[in-house]
């Protein structure tokens, strides 16, 4: 008798926490392949791209790049990102043969993967990869960035700067803002990509979210 007075409570409690409007920061491991040839390559783009003589491909994170994937699905974009060399890209194999990738990839229902260490280096923004933690998210084009996806990519930078000193958090279209700033560091002076990930729209709501942290602005061109 007892346990039935009890019963009604607890379907209140368990339907009270199930229908609750507040999002659950998680982030769920989904590791793409890292072996001695992705290390090598790593370091070798470090010295060769951004002058850096490293004996380990890490970096120390003083921004966050967005992005956008236009790629439609999680598992598509991992088998995209998984294999150390990149294929099929001219515009990027000239530069190296290290495949693209990021630390981060977010899903349309806002559920976040990290896909390497946060401080891993990444190839994922030209000039930037080796202070920049990247965030790609599913999505493209013709299919905005989600609000779940907004929220998710608020979490976790908030998650982010409370573990480094973040200063920048940009979309990938104003990389080049950075060119004449002490943070670049890319060799070769023609050596650019046109972006306009993730969409002016979806960095705008980003940044009022986010205006508490007071960032550093994005340096004009």
């Amino acid at each position: 008798m007892r346990l039935l007075k009890q019963l009604p409570f607890c379907i209140l409690l368990i339907a009270s926490i199930s229908c609750s409007s507040k999002s659950t920061f998680r982030i769920f491991e989904k590791p793409i392949t890292w072996n001695q040839e992705r290390e090598e390559l790593s370091l070798n783009y470090l010295k060769e791209r951004h002058g850096l003589d490293q004996t380990e491909a890490t970096i120390n994170p003083t921004m966050v790049v967005v992005h956008w994937t236009a790629v439609n699905s999680i598992e598509s974009t991992f088998d995209v990102f998984d294999s150390p060399t990149l294929g099929g890209r001219a515009d990027l194999t000239g530069a190296s043969n290290l495949n693209v990738s990021s630390q981060f990839l977010i899903d349309r229902d806002g559920t976040i993967f990290r896909l390497l260490p946060e401080t891993t280096f990444a190839r994922h923004t030209i000039g930037l990869n080796y202070t920049a933690i990247g965030i790609e998210n599913i999505g493209g084009p013709n299919d905005p960035l989600t609000k779940e996806q907004l929220k998710a990519n608020e979490m976790l930078i908030r998650h982010l700067r409370k573990k480094y000193e973040i200063e920048y958090v940009i979309g990938h279209y104003e990389y080049q803002n950075f060119q004449e700033t002490d943070l670049w560091k890319e060799y070769d002076p023609d050596y650019r990509t046109v972006k306009t990930d993730p969409g002016v729209e979806f960095m705008e709501k980003l940044r009022k979210n986010l205006s508490d942290l007071n960032l550093k602005p994005i340096p004009s061109l």
